[in-house]
């Protein structure tokens, strides 16, 4: 009889045990850029993830989650640090991170533990293409999308001549490419600038002396607001089109650009007004919650908090012994994305719809984002031919 009881507390112990171990949260790294002029960003990211936990009860797909959030200062060896530090504690699983150059400092440190980066944000092409990684997934976009498709709206909107501008890092370089691939006019200048640069005078000068009929930017954050309000102080917007994706000229930026942001054409694979159930839920409740519209950052790291969820569900947090079948569920992507269709390229980069917007005031002269009509539909990159996986 003793022994029965002996054995019973036994059993009672163990499931208590068994039962803590079960509710111990998953640990997830999000690396941001939360200080700098480009911080809003890094917050908008991390406060939509956490909108997605939250909504959960502190779980994603049913499963308990830590969300441990370090600022990488926009340096990547900074970034790396706070990474290796991760891993040493045990994280197996990593997003945040905002801009190309230092995400290709971390990600591989991330790949050679075996642990999974899924982008919310970043998506370079070497990774898309030769440096593809089984462990590596992008939910944003791949860097060239916001441009080649900027290009295919150059051409739609008779654009001729062009001056092409991005900062010299990798997502600038890439956002060039991309616009070069599939714009079909005149390229009379190709100019890189500096990714902290806020005086562009003697670009406008030099532009005003090419006389394009239309400019090709990618300057996301402080840089771009700065930009927007040099080219309309020179008095260039009256006679030359800007045509350039969200990112150089997102919410934030709008409201912090003034009028200088008036008239913009920009490529973008999403905006507050989409006509979608999962959209609308995203939008309202990020509105509620931060007293704040979102931005196109805020939507993709949505989007990543719930793909997460679903692979999660599937393998019930154990990321490190099923690895197959956590990478199995996140290329399957079975969730409803707040910018419609959504489906993985054979790279485990996104093919979505791009849209055309205008910035134009509203009926009380607030400036908005007006969808002009698809640009294109499943649009891929064109790097997934050169990853083998």
């Amino acid at each position: 009889m003793k022994y029965i009881r002996q054995l019973g507390l036994g059993l009672a112990i163990s499931a208590v045990t068994a039962l803590g171990h079960a509710q111990e949260p998953l640990k997830i790294g999000f690396i941001g850029t939360l200080s700098t002029p480009a911080g809003y960003m890094g917050e908008d990211q991390r406060d939509a993830f956490n909108l997605v936990i939250k909504d959960g009860g502190g779980k994603l797909g049913g499963v308990p989650v830590q969300l441990d959030v370090e600022d990488d200062g926009l340096k990547p060896g900074h970034g790396k640090q706070i990474a290796e530090k991760m891993l040493h504690d045990g994280v197996q699983l990593f997003t945040g991170i905002n801009f190309s150059n230092v995400l290709e400092a971390v990600v591989p440190t991330v790949l050679r533990a075996k642990a999974f980066y899924v982008s919310l944000n970043a998506g370079p092409s070497n990774f898309a293409g030769k440096a593809c990684n089984q462990n590596f997934f992008s939910v944003a976009m791949q860097n060239d999308s916001f441009s080649d498709t900027a290009g295919m709206a150059a051409n739609e909107l008779g654009v001729k001549k062009v001056v092409i501008m991005a900062p010299n890092y990798q997502a600038g370089r890439d956002a060039l490419t991309g616009f070069k691939r599939t714009y079909k006019g005149k390229i009379a200048a190709e100019i890189y600038t500096k990714l902290d640069q806020t005086d562009f005078s003697v670009e406008l000068a030099r532009i005003r002396s090419l006389a394009p009929d239309g400019i090709f930017e990618f300057m996301p954050g402080g840089a771009g607001i700065n930009f927007a309000k040099q080219f309309a102080n020179s008095g260039l917007n009256k006679s030359i089109k800007m045509v350039t994706p969200i990112y150089s000229m997102d919410d934030r930026m709008l409201a912090a650009a003034g009028k200088a942001g008036a008239g913009y054409y920009l490529s973008a694979p999403w905006s507050a007004d989409f006509d979608n159930a999962a959209n609308k839920k995203f939008v309202a409740e990020f509105q509620k919650e931060y007293k704040r519209m979102p931005t196109v950052y805020a939507a993709q790291a949505y989007d990543t908090a719930v793909l997460i969820g679903t692979a999660l569900k599937a393998v019930n947090g154990d990321i490190k012994g099923k690895p197959e079948a956590f990478r199995a569920a996140l290329r399957k992507a079975d969730f409803q994305s707040v910018r419609g269709s959504f489906k993985f390229g054979s790279n485990q980069y996104p093919i979505l719809s791009w849209y055309l917007l205008r910035v134009e005031p509203d009926s009380s002269g607030k400036l908005i984002y007006k969808n002009i009509g698809t640009i294109v539909k499943d649009h891929g990159d064109s790097y997934a031919a050169l990853c083998k996986m």
